[in-house]
């Protein structure tokens, strides 16, 4: 099931069998700076999971590597008008590779673009390298912290230690205090993958407490060969929903939850962007340490060489990634997703779930999520929640003498 290479042996040209129906441009560049980590959480998909093609790449992006990607993105950026982009600098730990290489590689990109291409760079950490200085230099090059956390209390980190055990959760929570406390203009927020063995508005209130404006709920990476753990009875879901109903009941908006918002957004027929619900078109793309250019990380929790296209920034440009037949595979819209997805009344809202978790070997990804049963509870429960608070908005408007 490894996805076909696209080199032409002998060439830097590009062949494909089959041309994708509707190309849509990347907006969101994935740049790994380092490839190393200084955690090793116990619970790790990339580094501890079936793909290790990791071990065989740079530790970290050469200037060559950078500079190249830089240009690429301008290319595609011009050769599709793009007026903005996403630049996500990752890893690994991308601070690793130090905040100046990050700053310099950001006005890089920014330098190349046209004219007129807004460029939203943001660093994803696990703030445990954050010091004053670093967000400095960050925060001058107009660069975002996101944060990836497991909790806002030592035990909801238990399994994000250092590569001798210790604990990271001092470090970590220093650093997103320094964050929320000296940088808050630079702060984009908190990633955290749902626990569904931790109590759900504890976890959320423990993070409110580092003051994030925006949230990340991200369901654990698992498929239907390898399920995720505490699979069952919908615990996901149901987990969701504790949090939904905590915060949707807060009276004022204490942060912004992605997945909630795009939920509500879906369920009301405007349009959202989101990997894990919805329709949206496929619009990221990966540059590895070596320059090879992959689809996201989340497939490498699958199978060895998931994500890989045979590309790279040297030989290819993103234009050639959108030929691949695994990326044109995904921007097929409904036509990717089982039978059963594309008859499912929750289609617009769900969109089959997340694309590495209908992963199922000798079958592909034309499944539903191995997560279905949880979407399902979640999506629902917020639509009925949406249909009971605006049933009583007229009621109450009525009660008051105003216009029903």
């Amino acid at each position: 099931m490894r996805p076909v290479d696209g080199r032409r042996h002998g060439g830097g040209g590009v062949s494909y069998g089959v041309a994708p129906v509707a190309p849509f441009p990347f907006r969101q560049f994935i740049v790994k700076t380092h490839g190393r980590c200084n955690l090793a959480c116990r619970y790790c998909y990339l580094y501890e999971g079936p793909d290790s093609t990791w071990r065989d790449r740079p530790r970290a992006a050469s200037p060559a590597v950078l500079d190249r990607t830089a240009t690429r993105i301008a290319e595609h950026a011009s050769t599709h008008g793009l007026t903005a982009l996403a630049l996500v600098l990752h890893g690994g730990e991308p601070l690793l590779a130090g905040a100046g290489t990050l700053a310099r590689f950001t006005a890089s990109v920014r330098d190349s673009v046209p004219p007129g291409t807004v460029v939203h760079p943001v660093v994803q950490t696990n703030a445990t390298l954050l010091t004053e200085r670093r967000l400095a230099v960050l925060a001058a090059a107009g660069v975002r912290v996101g944060i990836s956390l497991d909790g806002g209390l030592p035990g909801h980190n238990a399994q994000r230690v250092d590569h001798a055990g210790r604990p990271s959760w001092p470090a970590a929570a220093r650093g997103a205090r320094l964050l929320a406390d000296r940088f808050p203009g630079s702060y984009a927020g908190i990633l955290t993958v749902v626990d569904p063995t931790q109590d759900p508005v504890e976890t959320y209130e423990s993070l409110l407490g580092l003051r994030p404006p925006a949230l990340d709920l991200l369901l654990p990476h698992g498929n239907w060969s390898a399920p995720p753990p505490h699979l069952g009875e919908e615990r996901h879901g149901r987990w969701l929903c504790a949090v939904f109903d905590r915060w949707w009941d807060a009276g004022r908006r204490e942060t912004r939850i992605r997945l909630f918002e795009a939920c509500i957004a879906l369920l009301l027929g405007m349009p959202a962007a989101t990997e894990s619900l919805g329709l949206a078109p496929f619009e990221s793309v990966v540059v590895e340490t070596d320059g090879s250019i992959e689809q996201v990380d989340s497939l490498k929790s699958c199978y060895e060489g998931a994500a890989e296209t045979g590309l790279d920034v040297f030989r290819h440009g993103f234009d050639d990634v959108l030929r691949h037949p695994a990326v044109a595979a995904r921007q097929t819209g409904e036509d990717a997703l089982a039978a059963g997805c594309r008859a499912c009344p929750l289609l617009r809202v769900c969109g089959g779930g997340q694309y590495a978790h209908r992963y199922r070997a000798g079958h592909g990804f034309a499944n539903p999520s191995v997560y279905c049963a949880d979407l399902q509870r979640f999506i629902r429960h917020v639509a009925r929640r949406l249909t009971e608070d605006t049933a009583r908005v007229p009621a109450a408007s009525s009660a008051e003498g105003g216009t029903p």
